[in-house]
């Protein structure tokens, strides 16, 4: 296992020219800002996005597609979708025009029993995806599809759904999913006051992400009364057991990054290759 890192340097880590199994992470994308600004998090991402083979498509989970019902997004020309509210313009004229992938979305569906994920063509790639891919991905040039999160499923039910997918990465599909371990906004700024509950949360996922404790990530409730501050409400989080499900017992597992942003933005990052 890597050392834990804050942000990856191309001098420890060559790119990949040929890989037989893509790899698989979840990125703390917090504030949008951090798409379009000089950040550690932003740079984190470029660093990254010099190192990775380049797949055959990218699924997405991002916590910003909540369904009734599990939906996977076939549009061949996805719209880049400006899913939030009082930020400058400039954010605003964000694009992120790759193409869509019908084919990798189909591919998706035949692993469940039919009517299991629900095609549809109203979505896009909301902020939660491309503000990670133009750093990841800057050219565009990689056909991208989301997985929407159902939010009739319980924790164990997501990670049962996610583990399916787990031979997308032998087909050369990159899976990354995208939200926050610790992601509680009214408590935005309140580092001076007490944010022990935050770092408490964090250390316990990676904790468990260390030691391969799915049992740990489904029952985050074992963490203490942390876990209600942590996590809130669960679409921010359950991106993340979209990845711990489709880990391989022989994958090497890396932070990215493990920095806090506002007192209670947890922006662990997470890889499996």
């Amino acid at each position: 296992m890597q050392a834990l890192y804050k942000v990856m340097s191309t001098e420890n880590y060559e790119k990949k020219i040929t890989l037989s199994r893509m790899p698989a992470m979840f990125i703390g994308h917090g504030n949008p800002m951090n798409a379009i600004t000089d950040n550690p998090y932003r740079d984190a991402w470029l660093v990254l996005g010099k190192t990775l083979p380049k797949p055959q498509a990218i699924l997405c989970i991002s916590a910003h597609w909540q369904t009734r019902g599990t939906q996977v997004c076939i549009a061949e020309n996805p719209p880049t979708i400006h899913d939030f509210g009082g930020f400058p313009k400039e954010l605003f004229a964000q694009q992120y025009p790759a193409p869509g992938s019908p084919k990798f979305a189909k591919m998706l569906c035949d692993l469940f029993d039919v009517g299991t994920i629900a095609p549809t063509q109203d979505w896009g790639l909301d902020h939660g995806a491309w503000s990670v891919l133009q750093s990841l991905f800057p050219e565009a040039d990689v056909p991208v599809f989301q997985l929407s999160l159902d939010v009739n499923l319980d924790f164990a039910d997501h990670f049962a759904l996610a583990s399916k997918l787990v031979s997308l990465r032998e087909q050369g599909v990159m899976v990354i999913a995208s939200g926050n371990i610790v992601h509680n906004l009214p408590r935005l700024m309140q580092s001076e006051i007490n944010v022990d509950w935050a770092y408490a949360f964090d250390d316990y996922i990676k904790t468990a992400l260390e030691n391969g404790d799915d049992e740990a990530l489904i029952h985050i409730e074992r963490a203490g009364e942390c876990a209600k501050l942590a996590v809130p409400s669960d679409e921010h989080y359950l991106p993340l057991l979209y990845i711990a499900a489709i880990r391989h017992a022989d994958d090497n597992m890396r932070f990215l990054t493990d920095t806090f942003d506002f007192g209670s933005l947890s922006m662990r990052g997470v890889i499996y290759d």
